[in-house]
């Protein structure tokens, strides 16, 4: 498989939110707004490239035993340091997402990933993987929560677009499920017009 395939899988055909209904707990959580959904789905981005590069230097120097508390180490490593990053750059940020920034370790995305790919793969491949893999995730959280945003505030990163409340249901969490419904109901019938 190239780099390029390994790249947009996770970003269309893989996609790990729309796709294959992965990591939902985050994704329906802090979607709230766009800004919240980009922020979470970065910092899960840059856990996933940096755990994968990790997990694929040192795959063969672990043993089989230990091989899934080993990743989960390694995951938890960097995701505090994008905890402690962002309570000191991103303090906004980081109290909107709350809780949802340390449950990033247990985000089986980025488990499956370390798993399922950068255990058996090259170091190079295992980031790009990542980077799909993260960026489909980013896009997908801050997609859902901009429409979110926009039906329930008539805003969008903060910005007001439409000056009144639309349906204050989309800030809530039945907005959550609503949305990312319709959401995966147009990707899917966009993807089967596609093929």
């Amino acid at each position: 498989m190239s780099q390029l395939q390994n790249f947009t899988k996770g970003f269309i055909k893989e996609n790990p939110v729309f796709i294959l209904l992965l990591g939902l707990c985050p994704t329906l959580g802090v979607t709230t707004s766009a800004i919240n959904g980009m922020g979470m789905g970065l910092a899960t981005a840059f856990v996933l490239v940096m755990s994968n590069l990790v997990v694929s230097l040192v795959r063969k120097g672990i043993p089989d035993k230990v091989r899934i508390p080993s990743f989960i180490v390694i995951i938890a490593s960097f995701v505090t340091i994008v905890e402690l990053m962002m309570q000191a750059y991103t303090p906004d940020l980081f109290d909107a997402l709350g809780l949802f920034i340390p449950l990033i370790v247990v985000n089986c995305i980025v488990l499956g990933r370390a798993e399922a790919f950068a255990s058996k793969n090259n170091p190079w491949s295992s980031v790009v993987d990542g980077l799909g893999m993260g960026l489909g995730f980013t896009f997908a959280l801050t997609l859902l929560g901009g429409v979110r945003e926009v039906l329930g505030s008539g805003a969008l990163f903060g910005i007001n677009l439409i000056k009144a409340d639309l349906m204050l249901v989309f800030v809530l969490a039945p907005g959550a499920f609503i949305a990312l419904g319709y959401l995966i109901a147009l990707i899917n019938r966009m993807t089967k017009k596609a093929a």
